[in-house]
């Protein structure tokens, strides 16, 4: 990807299972993609008491060895984080385990809630203390609140806790009895539910019930609950508004090609914004090339519908961790060169269509175009398979500022100029909408159609402020 866009968060439950909370452990390694800062699981012993072990860092440095319960733990729930609110120490690792008179209970979220500062106002005024800086801890605080007057978490309950959050939220609830999968009402967020022999299973993405060989089921639907207990699975909504705008970069970049999301496969959705982008705006070229990773199958789409060959003249070093620290200044300055090499018996003296999902700053455009220049290519034309990026993102991507957008001010033939490409065309609005044969996505960060109030928020040049 020729941006710096980090992933959301993913979340992963199992309910009535065995060895509950090694299945989420080998489950979350499926949805890693989605947050690498830091990954938990909750789970429920024998006796009912919620434990949980969490920590900063990939799944296999948190959890280096498996769970060994003997099949006693029987229902828990995980978190994968890239911290897009709050600060990105421990105590904002999910999941959240609140202590109640009435039992315990833990939270796992995906998202971010618009309305936090106004929630968190309110419960702080009666006296609620809160142990991390991260959005996600106020569900379930809230939550709290509500059991003081009631014997214990009822669908019901979860109805009048989650009318008073707003913004977009997968959220996993697990208690001694039951596990709770609920969606906002605006769908902006991906979750899916299924079975796995005779317990049952909800994930961020179907990858991970496929990589579990769980059957899936269905997506939750936008304002729903589903309630998993020794009852089956169980049905509530608790939002009659209901709309499908699901956050179009779910598609784009964020979720895995193996993944469904609301009936559309995203390999196929990525494939299709490659043919629509030929159609769009074709161009002579010599050489298809895609963009690791999530470049590669539009350029599939683009290829077959153009005729001209794909090759896969940029190989991705997958042993260069995000973290890894170069010794050098000069390697430092040229990142990119350190992630994707370029083939260049492949790339001297061809015309090259290159397939990317989006430009944000447009720095590691630029250089990426400059490797391939240096590798010899003749002319390097930029497809993009989003909309021009001009609006931060309240619900769970980190973009903040519109500042940070190059397309935010700077018209298409500037930016094309300043990444140094032959020419540069992004996919429209309405080639989206084609792509994933919905007419209702969340397209706010490119047209600025937020689905949501933005309460205490305001959108200046500056992104996110406080209004008076």
């Amino acid at each position: 990807m020729t941006a710096q866009i980090h992933e959301e968060c993913g979340v992963l439950g199992v309910w009535g299972i065995g060895d509950a909370a090694e299945i989420v452990r080998t489950g979350l390694a499926f949805l890693q993609h989605r947050g690498q800062e830091g990954c938990g699981i909750a789970y429920a012993d024998e006796n009912g008491d919620i434990l949980v072990q969490r920590g900063l860092g990939l799944i296999s440095r948190v959890f280096p060895k498996a769970f060994s319960h003997e099949g006693k733990c029987r229902s828990a729930i995980g978190h994968v984080r890239y911290g897009t609110y709050g600060g990105n120490g421990v105590e904002n690792v999910q999941p959240f385990v609140f202590r109640h008179r009435n039992g315990d209970y833990a939270t796992a979220h995906n998202g971010n809630i618009v309305n936090a500062q106004e929630l968190a106002t309110a419960l702080s005024a009666r006296g609620v203390l809160f142990l991390s800086s991260s959005d996600s801890e106020i569900p379930g605080a809230l939550l709290g609140c509500h059991l003081s007057r009631h014997a214990d978490i009822t669908p019901q309950l979860l109805s009048r806790v989650l009318n008073q959050v707003d913004g977009a939220f997968s959220f996993l609830i697990l208690t001694r009895d039951a596990l709770y999968a609920c969606r906002d009402k605006y769908g902006l967020r991906p979750l899916s539910v299924g079975t796995l022999g005779e317990g049952f299973v909800a994930a961020s993405e179907t990858c991970a019930l496929n990589a579990l060989s769980a059957t899936a089921v269905r997506d939750v639907e936008p304002g729903e609950i589903v309630k998993m207990s020794a009852a089956g699975m169980e049905s509530f909504v608790f939002s009659p508004g209901m709309r499908h705008a699901i956050c179009a970069m779910e598609y784009i970049y964020f979720a895995r090609p193996d993944s469904d999301i609301e009936g559309t496969n995203v390999h196929a959705f990525r494939k299709e914004t490659g043919r629509i982008l030929f159609r769009e705006s074709h161009v002579g070229a010599d050489l298809v090339v895609g963009v690791p990773d999530s470049g590669l199958s539009a350029a599939i789409g683009y290829a077959e519908a153009s005729g001209i060959p794909m090759e896969q003249a940029l190989v991705k070093n997958f042993y260069v961790a995000r973290t890894f620290i170069q010794p050098t200044q000069e390697m430092r300055a040229s990142g990119v060169r350190l992630k994707l090499s370029p083939v260049g018996s492949l790339i001297r003296g061809k015309r090259l269509v290159v397939i990317d999902d989006s430009i944000v700053r447009g720095t590691t455009s630029r250089k990426l175009i400059q490797m391939l220049r240096d590798a010899g290519a003749a002319e390097i034309h930029m497809r993009i398979t989003s909309p021009p990026l001009k609006n931060p993102c309240y619900y769970g991507v980190d973009i903040s500022s519109r500042e940070e957008l190059i397309s935010a001010s700077r018209s298409v033939d500037q930016v094309c100029r300043y990444i140094g490409a032959d020419t540069l065309a992004f996919i429209s609005e309405e080639g989206l909408k084609q792509a994933g044969k919905s007419t209702d996505m969340c397209l706010a960060c490119f047209n600025c159609d937020y689905p949501t109030d933005l309460y205490s928020h305001s959108i200046v040049a500056g992104g996110l402020e406080e209004m008076s």
